[in-house]
């Protein structure tokens, strides 16, 4: 572990990182080998096939193999589950691309180690480093979910986050099983009156294929839109 006091110690051993992958062989294991200079590492392996799981593996995580591919929401949940009932008080998920740097990974522990201790904490992008399109669809997006949910809200597609366990009981009936559901995961959080930190993260783009096409992921993203506008007025059970 990087962390070098003994509470930042004691901190960490109470968190998990998760890393959802798909065909993410080439470069799962640097990033697993990064994470765990500062966390214990469970992987998903989203039905793969490639040596996704094989690499994480030989890297030193713990790896779930989900087949077949059930989408990032899925194998989110899939690895809530498993750090739960690990015992874990909360889990930091990064994706396995490399979009995410893990030496940023002490910013979320510092975040969390407040008190009150937020539910849920993000890692916010500079949108100005994005590639044009990227940036516009971030922009829009943010405005619209803002509206959404009565607040603002810096990034809400963030994959970079620290979810705490109260939050990811939560989220475990969910049924979205692509990104809809870290987008949800924010819906939740506010309509439970939980708290939200941010931390600044760096905006990486190293030119690999992105997995999402852009009509369905904007058809998506109206439908998730308009389902957090009408959940977080429902009132609470």
């Amino acid at each position: 572990m990087a962390l070098a006091s003994s509470s930042a110690l004691e901190l960490a051993s109470r968190i998990v990182a998760l890393i959802p992958g798909y065909n993410e062989g080439p470069r799962i294991g640097s990033v697993v080998r990064a994470a765990l200079e500062h966390l214990p590492v469970i992987v998903v392996d989203d039905g793969s096939t490639d040596d996704t799981a094989a690499r994480a593996r030989e890297a030193g995580a713990t790896v779930i193999e989900q087949r077949p591919n059930q989408g990032k929401g899925a194998a989110l949940r899939s690895g809530f589950v498993r750090g739960i009932t690990a015992g874990y008080d909360a889990v930091l998920t990064l994706d396995a691309d490399g979009q995410h740097d893990p030496s940023e990974i002490p910013r979320f522990l510092e975040a969390w180690s407040a008190e009150p201790r937020p539910d849920l904490v993000i890692g916010r992008r500079n949108f100005r480093s994005m590639p044009p399109a990227r940036r516009l669809s971030n922009e829009l997006g943010g405005r619209a979910f803002s509206w959404a949910v009565g607040q603002p809200i810096a990034d809400n597609q963030s994959g970079y986050r620290l979810v705490g366990r109260r939050l990811i009981e939560a989220t475990l009936a969910s049924d979205e099983h692509g990104f809809e559901f870290e987008v949800e995961v924010i819906t939740t959080c506010i309509r439970l009156g939980g708290t939200i930190d941010w931390v600044p993260i760096r905006t990486i783009y190293a030119g690999e294929p992105s997995h999402i096409r852009p009509l369905a992921h904007l058809r998506s993203f109206i439908r998730i839109v308009r389902k957090a506008r009408r959940t977080v007025r429902l009132p609470l059970p």
